[in-house]
């Protein structure tokens, strides 16, 4: 799809999630990308988790580390995906693109015991 082009090569994914008050919630996340799927791994617990378990409607775009856009918002679809397979394919995805660094927070999280999950998402278009 040609509106993934824009994610090519880039670090940072603004992540817009939809509050059941109706407010949306923009959150910058780091994210791998395999064809036309994009996995973004986050703590389970977290709120845009429990969001998008209620609706996975989702709006996605490149932005900087402050959640500042780069591209144009694209609709999407996100789900968690609880699958140890996938969660290796993401982990060796991540640890290509962001490299110390993820290392550094996987460290980090593991010793907390924080519980990761990861979602995938598509476009709507």
């Amino acid at each position: 799809m040609k509106n993934f082009e824009q994610f090519n090569q880039q670090k940072y994914l603004n992540l817009e999630t939809l509050r059941k008050s109706g407010i949306n919630v923009r959150t910058p996340v780091w994210f791998v990308q395999e064809g036309n799927t994009i996995f973004v791994r986050t703590l389970a617990n977290s709120g845009k988790v429990k969001r998008i378990r209620n609706n996975g409607k989702v709006n996605i775009a490149v932005c900087k580390m402050d959640g500042s856009l780069l591209g144009d918002w694209v609709p999407a679809t996100a789900k968690e995906v609880v699958d140890p397979e996938t969660d290796k394919k993401v982990d060796r995805l991540l640890d290509k693109k962001y490299g110390l660094m993820k290392k550094m927070f996987s460290l980090s999280s593991g010793l907390q015991g924080k519980k990761n999950t990861i979602l995938e998402i598509h476009t709507t278009e």
